[in-house]
């Protein structure tokens, strides 16, 4: 049986801080990135614009995650990043704890997949491919996706994919490797 290192289910005061700093963060980033998701909305590219703009709303997990490299820091990033974008008078309202909820078990179970023993290039490998399914998943049901016709679902989905890769994979994958040169992780 596998089982996780204390280290990474102990959280320090200095976890705690950084985890707010992330979810402050990509909170107000997540408030000011809906204005692109009303644009795309608003041509003739609608079908696609949640798809095409999902990424960034999935940046706060895989970076809490990679970043903190504890257990069910992913969740709680993404969360909390939901709840201050909510708090900023997002048009989405409460729904955003769903969804930051949703994308956060995603991605949870991505870096769960390898015991959260790898929290580099195959952890957030894992994590764009679970936060992908999962979030789609959800989407079948919250959005009327099941409804589409399967070749406009498999579209949507790998959209989906290279718009969660971008930016909560190899964006993240940058992020945590300056984060890690500036040597404010060492303790």
């Amino acid at each position: 049986m596998q089982t996780v290192n204390e280290s990474k289910t102990k959280w320090s005061l200095r976890d705690v801080i950084f985890l707010a700093i992330i979810a402050i963060f990509f909170g107000v980033i997540f408030e000011v990135w809906s204005a692109s998701y009303y644009a795309v909305a608003a041509t003739p590219l609608k079908p696609y614009a949640n798809d095409l703009t999902l990424g960034v709303w999935l940046m706060a997990a895989p970076l809490a995650g990679a970043i903190l490299q504890k257990v069910g820091s992913s969740l709680l990033g993404e969360v909390l990043a939901a709840a201050v974008e909510m708090m900023l008078f997002s048009s989405w309202g409460a729904a955003n704890l769903i969804s930051g909820f949703v994308q956060g078990v995603g991605t949870e179970l991505g870096f769960a997949a390898t015991g959260y023993k790898n929290w580099g290039k195959l952890g957030l490998t894992f994590s764009v491919i679970t936060t992908t399914i999962v979030t789609f998943i959800w989407d079948l049901f919250n959005s009327g996706y099941a409804d589409y016709k399967p070749s406009l679902m498999i579209t949507l989905f790998i959209i989906r994919l290279i718009s969660a890769g971008f930016f909560g994979g190899v964006l993240v994958y940058y992020i945590q490797k300056l984060v890690t040169k500036s040597g404010v992780l060492k303790h």
